[in-house]
């Protein structure tokens, strides 16, 4: 119940035009997830994230055919076949490949590759500074995590240009490469 309130009072807060998701940091079982599911559907959430431990693609799969929440997945996989056995379990709807765990931008474009094949979007896991170039390179580029100064200590501590937002939007910067100086 406190789970639905706090998903209840967010979606009054912000209405129906802003997207709003759910993250579980794998910290459900399948009965319960199928539960919170269920009670959440109405408040048209953009994706449950992470409902389980990685490796559980059975009951991530199981979870997509009991929901209409789009399931996102992928944060903590750490190989390109790791998402193909994900894709091919039909585990998520949304991957959510992460460059810096995952070996680099080329394993990452790999990752991306393999989704837009089947149809999948990309929703990259943190890294903004580096998941800006890469979500605006691909097709399936869905959306870009990212955390304000707030929520992330070391904002404006390591590179000399910090993003630029306008309208709510993430500008990929213009300078050379991935445009990062280091301070």
């Amino acid at each position: 119940r406190a789970n639905e309130d706090h998903v209840a009072n967010i979606r009054e807060s912000v209405g129906q035009d802003i997207e709003l998701m759910a993250d579980a940091y794998m910290g459900w079982d399948f009965l319960y997830a199928k539960k919170m599911c269920r009670r959440l559907e109405k408040y048209d959430l953009a994706w449950i994230e992470e409902p389980f431990v990685p490796d559980d693609l059975n009951s991530y799969a199981k979870l997509r055919q009991e929901t209409s929440i789009p399931i996102s997945g992928g944060e903590h996989e750490y190989t390109r076949y790791g998402f193909r056995d994900m894709i091919n379990a039909r585990a998520v709807d949304i991957l959510q490949p992460d460059a810096l765990v995952l070996g680099g931008i080329t394993e990452y474009m790999k990752v991306a590759a393999l989704a837009q094949a089947h149809d999948l979007d990309v929703a990259p896991h943190g890294a903004q500074e580096v998941h800006i170039h890469l979500v605006a390179a691909i097709p399936n580029g869905l959306i870009l995590e990212y955390y304000r100064d707030s929520v992330n200590p070391m904002h404006g501590k390591i590179w000399e240009h910090e993003l630029t937002i306008e309208n709510g939007y993430v500008l990929a910067p213009d300078r050379p490469g991935l445009g990062l100086v280091p301070k």
